[in-house]
């Protein structure tokens, strides 16, 4: 099967799936969902469509329900339009105990939004997570791909602030 008018993934996007799918045995190409998801993801402004998870399925040549089940599953996986930023603030055990807790009530307050919205300038999207793996560093929160950490109500606003 030719992908070669696959008009949703660029021969850019294609090229950098094929560079994952290297790394496994052909009869494993469903180990490529992820880094499938994430880059076509980063392409298609922050968020993935369901025809779009049917054309990573259709390209990795696998069912289309292993790509949904992946895309439900995991949290860094947006199915609807985000803000022009994405902000995940931790919210396991270590994060809550070192203020978390006060940081998302803060968020909801200030900027009227809640966890799984977006601002009603479309700035960011605000999403609950439940591990960032920085629990030493903790609160900590992932604005876009970079990470936040110790972060108190007053970092967060100065962070926001300096986001376009």
């Amino acid at each position: 099967m030719s992908f070669s008018n696959a008009p949703l993934l660029t021969a850019d996007v294609r090229a950098e799936i094929d560079r994952h799918l290297a790394k496994y045995p052909p009869e494993w190409k469903q180990s490529a969902i992820m880094p499938a998801l994430t880059i076509v993801q980063d392409d298609h402004g922050g968020w993935l469509s369901r025809e779009l998870l049917d054309e990573i399925a259709a390209y990795l040549d696998v069912p289309a329900i292993a790509v949904y089940e992946v895309a439900t599953f995991y949290g860094m996986y947006d199915l609807e339009p985000v803000g022009r930023h994405k902000i995940c603030v931790c919210n396991s055990i270590s994060c809550l105990l070192s203020g978390s807790e006060e940081l998302i009530a803060h968020i909801q307050r200030k900027y009227g939004v809640a966890p799984g919205e977006t601002t009603a300038d479309g700035k960011f999207t605000f999403k609950e997570f439940e591990c960032l793996g920085a629990c030493k560093d903790a609160p900590v929160a992932m604005v876009d791909k970079t990470y936040a950490e110790r972060l108190t109500p007053d970092d967060f606003d100065r962070l926001v602030e300096g986001l376009d």
